[in-house]
């Protein structure tokens, strides 16, 4: 079977605090937590759930569930708390703007999501959300996606990429590999975008916004030319203008 033919372009869409406003249902969770266990037994759920990203490499908010289980197996509250995840209205918690900058990029070549996660509740999140459909069903998740390329590139070849995600670091780490098939655009949002040290890191995105909905200001020319300029070190170099 011979291999797709590459698009022109393809955006590449990161969901946590990109697309979706995932601080927000940490914080949620959080209030959960407390009304059904108490504030102490919601901030060891939190310890055994930093443990365990630190274990695998990305959030698994249903593994720190069950390894908190294990520590109060009797405690029939737990299955409440689990309906509550399963259940989570995330097509709430998008950010203003997020389903019209995918119509809109994919009016200019393929939309897909390229996220990290498990198993179970990030492809959930990703289907309530309304993003599997808004993006056809092009969904990939990953462990560490920035390992990855080379399946993102059998999947869905592109001679150019747009990939929108609010870690630098993932950010800078793709760039590596593709260079300047690659515009990355990194919108400022969620509490890795706003953290001083992480920012400090790693270099200025081709492009920074405030917001992903910012991207409707945008045309296809600008976002491919992006990928060709110079890029400044360091968080405040703002990266290029529509």
């Amino acid at each position: 079977m011979s291999a797709p033919e590459p698009a022109d372009v393809v955006f590449l869409f990161d969901v946590d605090n990109t697309l979706l406003d995932n601080d927000r249902v940490a914080d949620d969770l959080r209030r959960h937590l407390t009304r059904a266990f108490g504030a102490e037994s919601q901030e060891r759920y939190w310890t055994i759930f930093e443990r365990l990203r630190s274990e695998l490499g990305y959030a698994d908010y249903l593994g720190a569930l069950q390894r908190y289980r294990a520590e109060v197996p009797r405690d029939s509250k737990l299955l409440e708390v689990s309906r509550y995840l399963i259940d989570y209205p995330f097509a709430n918690r998008l950010y203003p703007g997020s389903l019209d900058v995918i119509e809109r990029l994919g009016a200019w070549g393929p939309t897909v999501i390229l996220s990290d996660g498990d198993v179970v509740f990030q492809p959930r999140k990703v289907w309530r959300s309304g993003l599997f459909e808004a993006v056809e069903g092009r969904v990939l998740i990953y462990i560490h996606k920035e390992q990855e390329l080379d399946d993102v590139e059998k999947r869905h070849p592109a001679r150019h990429y747009v990939l929108v995600d609010d870690k630098l670091r993932i950010l800078d780490a793709v760039k590596q590999v593709w260079g300047d098939r690659l515009t990355t655009v990194f919108p400022r949002q969620g509490h890795y975008a706003r953290d001083p040290e992480l920012l400090a890191k790693h270099p200025a995105a081709d492009v920074s916004i405030d917001r992903v909905g910012d991207l409707l200001r945008y045309d296809l020319p600008a976002l491919l030319a992006a990928a060709r300029k110079d890029r400044a070190n360091g968080p405040d170099s703002g990266g290029a203008k529509p």
